[in-house]
């Protein structure tokens, strides 16, 4: 990344062959930590900024071995190697503070996102569930409703009209109960005929309308003509009369008497 760092380290050295650390090299600590400088350097130029930070490790062992290999014939073994402090410029800093808040700023922005996805998402699951529970209750709600009111209502006007029809019939029977149709006819006739031309100009009239007497007695006229067949039926499923049967008993010994002969 072309940037200067400053990193400072702790190096731990064990002399295992005195006479070499003394004949095989003049300065034994200066070359060893010359040598640590130089392995840093290389190794570091081999990472990206970002990595520095995370691989101490790896340039601790990479180090160490690097002492190793070239101190041996110098009678010294290099036995840890600790980086202690990486010093960045202050811009580098500057920048690397800002890259950190924006990375930061950006995982809240994606959490705060995620979080009002997640919200919205449960918000119209609710709505879906709270609208097919209440279309739900609305149907069975008029189940209910045609199940029992309307169809009580039903029931009942059945049975008044019924409970109406029966006493009319029983009404009719009765004496003068022809008067009292004809008196009902005629009071319904005459209110149809103040309602005429109330919707509508244009009438298709019988020639006879003013003529009431004449109107009721064709309702009634036909109200007998129903009614006979009914009679007549009656009449006929009625058992013989007991003269008959006589009749027919006094044929019956006659016949037997000329059979005898």
């Amino acid at each position: 990344d072309n940037v200067t760092l400053q990193i400072d380290g702790v190096l731990y050295l064990r002399v295992m062959d005195p006479y070499k650390a003394s004949y095989g090299v003049e300065d034994p600590e200066y070359a060893v930590t010359q040598l640590a400088q130089t392995t840093m350097r290389s190794e570091l130029g081999k990472l990206s900024l970002d990595r520095v930070f995370r691989e101490r490790e790896s340039l601790n062992a990479s180090i160490v071995d690097a002492i190793n290999q070239a101190s041996d014939c110098w009678g010294i073994r290099c036995l840890r190697y600790e980086i202690k402090d990486i010093h960045v410029p202050p811009r580098v800093k500057e920048s690397m503070q800002m890259q950190v808040e924006a990375e930061r700023r950006k995982r809240a922005t994606v959490l705060e996102s995620e979080g009002t996805r997640e919200s919205a998402i449960n918000v119209a699951e609710g709505q879906k569930q709270a609208q097919i529970l209440a279309s739900e209750a609305q149907k069975a709600e008029q189940i209910n409703k045609a199940a029992g009111r309307e169809a009580n209502a039903m029931l009942v006007k059945a049975r008044a009209k019924a409970e109406a029809i029966q006493l009319l019939a029983a009404a009719l029977a009765q004496q003068h109960g022809s008067a009292a149709a004809s008196l009902s006819v005629a009071e319904q006739y005459v209110s149809a005929f103040s309602k005429l031309a109330k919707d509508s100009n244009t009438l298709l009239l019988p020639a006879s309308t003013g003529d009431v007497t004449n109107m009721v007695a064709q309702a009634l006229g036909i109200y007998s003509t129903l009614t006979k067949p009914q009679a007549v039926k009656s009449q006929d499923e009625k058992p013989p009369a007991p003269a008959d049967l006589q009749a027919r008993s006094t044929e019956m010994p006659k016949a037997e008497q000329a059979n005898s002969s």
